[in-house]
């Protein structure tokens, strides 16, 4: 049939840590349940890549990947193996269809199937295929809304195949938008009256690629992408200081360059993120029925540069807040608090995979 139902949405495991493999760095983070509704960080690390390891959401160099992940395993010092792993949004088509509310599993599956047949660009022999039921269809009595979501088969296999390598069980596969979103979740209790009714744009601001998704009761009005992130600051840094790449990302992490470095480099790159998100927000205002947004929430590795959120609600005159999905989470004694904090922005997508050990079976 070519239907792999435990690819996408499994939520199965039980004894679960996130692994997320961004371009830039591979990010593991290990939650434990701490109360009702409680969370304890027991432990996270991060691992740099080797440069173009990972490019556009494919893994080119295997190996360079398996080491990292291995490393940042090892630094980790868990027992848990099963990992849930995530898919860059332009690997997965997904779509919501309705269908009638009291379909047996059987029938539910052939008309997911006989949907994606129509909209899939490609045979159904080569995809994975998940759906997940949503709830009652909005304004349609006995009928359910149903989100389909497909994947060339070999997106998946080069996911698993960096897990098993590494001597990990990649027990989800899940897909880094919904794992943001399951993050995000928890950024939004911290806003006034848990963000209720309220417009916000979560900024995803990566080595490559910023992303805007714009918020409202959880459910997304509004979705962009743009080509700017950290690696034109690197690059930046390289020319002016005649440093390789390897060497001005090291600099740029651990905070070791020149005097003149903020004044010439960081500034300037932290403006013009605030232009870049800026523009995006107008985007926004002009092709939908909204003119305003109540919270920026920036997330993503240009989110740990201290005093960006600054800039960005100067630029924009909206109040800016760095993501941080772990504010109200316990920490263990493995956990440094300080470091943390400097990392909880580029750890959304870690920290959604690490609630999915959470998703009731």
């Amino acid at each position: 049939m070519g239907f792999d139902i435990s690819a996408l949405f499994n939520p199965k495991a039980r004894s679960l840590i996130g692994l997320d493999i961004s371009s830039s760095a591979v990010k593991i983070v290990e939650l434990s349940a701490n109360g009702k509704d409680g969370y304890r960080v027991e432990r996270y690390a991060i691992e740099v890549l080797p440069k173009d390891a990972v490019s556009d959401g494919n893994i080119a160099n295997l190996d360079g990947v398996v080491d990292c992940v291995k490393r940042a395993w090892k630094r980790m010092g868990t027992s848990t193996k099963n990992v849930a792993m995530a898919l860059p949004g332009s690997a997965v088509i997904t779509k919501k269809i309705i269908v009638p509310d009291g379909l047996r599993e059987d029938e539910l599956e052939a008309q997911v199937e006989s949907e994606a047949n129509q909209y899939i660009p490609f045979s159904i022999d080569e995809v994975n295929l998940d759906y997940q039921i949503i709830g009652p269809a909005p304004a349609v009595p006995d009928e359910l809304e149903v989100l389909i979501a497909a994947s060339k088969k070999e997106r998946v296999e080069d996911r698993v195949a960096v897990a098993d390598a590494a001597g990990l069980k990649a027990a989800v596969i899940d897909v880094e938008y919904f794992a943001t979103l399951s993050a995000f979740e928890l950024i939004e209790r911290q806003l006034p009256e848990g963000g209720k009714n309220q417009i916000i744009a979560l900024i995803d601001a990566g080595a490559n690629v910023m992303s805007l998704t714009v918020l409202r009761n959880g459910l997304q009005v509004y979705a962009r992408e743009q080509a700017f992130g950290g690696s034109q600051l690197t690059q930046d840094i390289t020319r002016h200081y005649g440093m390789s790449l390897e060497d001005a990302e090291a600099a740029k992490r651990t905070g070791s360059l020149p005097e003149d470095y903020e004044a010439e480099l960081l500034n300037p790159f932290m403006e013009n993120l605030a232009l870049e998100i800026s523009r995006a927000l107008q985007f926004f205002f002009t092709s939908t029925q909204y003119n305003h947004v109540d919270h920026i929430v920036l997330a993503g590795g240009c989110a740990v540069i201290p005093g960006v959120d600054e800039v960005v609600a100067t630029r924009t005159q909206v109040n800016t807040l760095i993501a941080n999905p772990f504010a109200n989470m316990t920490l263990s004694d493995r956990v440094k608090a300080r470091s943390l904090l400097a990392d909880a922005s580029s750890l959304m997508v870690a920290c959604g995979l690490a609630l999915r050990r959470f998703d009731p079976s």
